[in-house]
């Protein structure tokens, strides 16, 4: 009896402690959401995202440039990005527990850990310093640095879930192992693969510190990849640290849209995810 009572005490301590690890968990990020809505929720409206920013005292402006210039960014960052991240995890998947696999994860694991503020520096020294200018192509590569990594893990996860009889049936048939893993494994694995890519999409386009050296700003709309490009992060850096209570507001209700943006990816993506898994378990 006396057994009994102390494990009931003793899971009701832990049963406890998680509820308050759970709270002390939410509780900031519950904080951060209501602060971002409550302030910035007054500003949204249509011209908000269509209109260019306004000079101070005017009233009126938007951030339609920056929605448009990070879409631009994040374009050229999965051109790059895409081929080497998922590449780079079914190579690990199906052939990666050699000294080459061994390599590349190691490589991707770095990568993953460096600051983005490092990455832009390198972008800087790749390609605005070769072109001698800021623009979409310097900002996309940095971008695409830092979504190799999370792409090449994240498809290497969903690639080793295909069931190896799939990959011994297409082989058996004698289907070459190269053709059996884009027409099979990949296909089987191309809904969690997508999840990867919207998670990888998801970081890049909220990262700021790597814009800042490579695609800089731009008021204007501007569509040329080889010009200096808006981006939602950067324009919010601007209005953040502006002196005018104006921008401050700007600056609010563009990072709830950023906000949006990100979270619809990243819910998107665990929605993909949930659903892969609920099929490979059928």
């Amino acid at each position: 009896m006396t057994s009994l009572r102390r494990r009931r005490a003793v899971n009701g301590f832990w049963t406890a402690a998680c509820g308050l690890g759970v709270l002390a968990a939410v509780l900031p990020l519950a904080s951060l959401l209501w602060l971002v809505v409550s302030r910035g929720a007054s500003g949204l409206s249509w011209s908000f995202f269509v209109n260019l920013p306004t000079p101070v005292g005017e009233p009126g402006g938007g951030v339609g440039n920056a929605i448009a210039g990070t879409a631009l960014l994040v374009g050229i960052a999965s051109l790059v990005a895409l081929p080497v991240g998922v590449g780079a995890g079914v190579f690990l998947a199906e052939k990666g527990d050699g000294r080459l696999g061994e390599l590349v994860r190691f490589t991707s694991e770095v990568l993953s850990g460096v600051p983005s503020i490092v990455v832009g520096i390198v972008a800087y020294g790749l390609a605005v310093v070769p072109m001698r200018r800021f623009s979409a192509i310097a900002g996309g590569l940095a971008l695409a640095l830092l979504m190799v990594p999370t792409l090449a893990r994240t498809t290497e996860e969903f690639v080793r879930l295909v069931p190896g009889s799939l990959r011994e049936a297409s082989l058996a048939l004698g289907v070459p192992r190269w053709k059996t893993s884009v027409r099979v494994v990949l296909r089987t694995a191309l809904g969690g693969i997508v999840t990867a890519v919207l998670l990888a999409v998801s970081r890049a386009a909220g990262e700021t510190a790597p814009l800042l050296f490579t695609s800089l700003n731009n008021q204007y709309w501007n569509l040329r990849p080889d010009q200096p490009t808006a981006s939602l992060t950067v324009q919010i850096f601007n209005y953040a640290i502006s002196p005018y209570e104006d921008w401050h507001q700007k600056a609010w209700t563009a990072a709830l849209v950023l906000l949006m943006l990100v979270g619809g990816l990243n819910l998107l993506a665990r929605r993909l995810a949930r659903n892969r898994m609920m099929e490979g378990t059928r």
